[in-house]
């Protein structure tokens, strides 16, 4: 099943559902940098959720950051994301592996990322500044923080579910998850009658990994309640849109000093986007060409 997007409606607009599979997408990014099951989980669930927030942006202007400091061994997780469905992200430490969580035999996200610290939503709208959300880890098992952000920082009523099912290869076997939100004015029965059936739901991993689609599943929670699914479709992509002049930037931002260091000492440089490990050099002689014309 290759990765989709899809928007839906149900009970007159009342309630609005983002859900998306991505399995494809979490593998690339896993596979970028060589994460262990338990750095593919946490990586994994963050880029789901940047997709299924980075499809609420307006243009594709805009861009949404998430970012979860935990203070756990994972050294925290980042994610971009874009309107388009594209996204891209990095783990401080792939190499985290924990025993599985004893309470239900799970990857342990939760205290990969840990819970001393925050949970950071950053929106840029092409503004002077951008919108920054920030609430503390509820508890680092990210779609539960993110449900807890919706209620605290936004003030909308949400439930999320994100999974990654990591098969005995390493290779992603399943990954998806969705978002759903009651609208100004929604029964308050509606939101109890939600949350009974979120509750008797099996995992989103589950039920991918059994065979059903996104459409499946959410057809399957909100079973007779005037369920609509549009019919555009976004493709979830991991892609990073690193390029030499963006790093150049980033290299240049050091300061005339430390270049100058570097330069006369007859160094090079070489410096690896944190998304996606391109490597970019920089010889003696093009780090010269910087120091003239800054």
């Amino acid at each position: 099943m290759k990765d989709k997007l899809i928007r839906a409606t149900a009970k007159d607009g009342m309630v609005r559902i983002i859900a998306a599979q991505t399995r494809d997408l979490v593998n690339e990014g896993s596979r970028i940098h060589g994460c262990t099951p338990t750095a593919a989980a946490a990586l994994g669930r963050l880029l789901t959720a940047g997709v299924l927030m980075g499809s609420t942006l307006k243009s594709e202007k805009e861009v949404i950051t998430l970012q979860m400091k935990g203070g756990g061994p994972a050294k925290g997780v980042t994610v971009t994301a874009y309107s388009d469905g594209s996204v891209k992200g990095y783990i401080g430490n792939p190499n985290v592996n924990l025993p599985l969580n004893v309470a239900n035999g799970k990857l342990n996200v939760g205290e990969a990322i840990g819970k001393d610290g925050m949970l950071t939503v950053i929106k840029d709208q092409g503004l002077r500044e951008p919108y920054v959300g920030q609430v503390p880890i509820y508890s680092g098992e990210v779609a539960e923080d993110l449900a807890y952000y919706y209620t605290m920082s936004e003030q909308v009523p949400t439930a999320v579910a994100l999974g990654v099912l990591v098969d005995t290869d390493l290779s992603i076997k399943a990954a998806g998850g969705y978002i759903i939100q009651l609208m100004p004015g929604a029964d308050e029965l509606l939101g109890d009658l939600l949350t009974y059936r979120l509750e008797e739901t099996k995992s989103v991993t589950t039920m991918l990994s059994e065979g059903k689609t996104i459409e499946n599943i959410i057809e399957e929670i909100f079973d007779g309640m005037d369920l609509k699914i549009y019919n555009e479709e976004i493709t979830p992509e991991y892609k990073c849109d690193c390029s030499r002049e963006k790093v150049e930037k980033v290299f240049i931002s050091i300061g005339k000093k430390d270049l100058e260091e570097i330069y006369n000492e007859g160094k090079e440089e070489e410096i690896k986007c944190n998304f996606c490990g391109t490597g970019y050099k920089f010889t003696n002689e093009q780090i010269g060409e910087l120091l003239k014309n800054l």
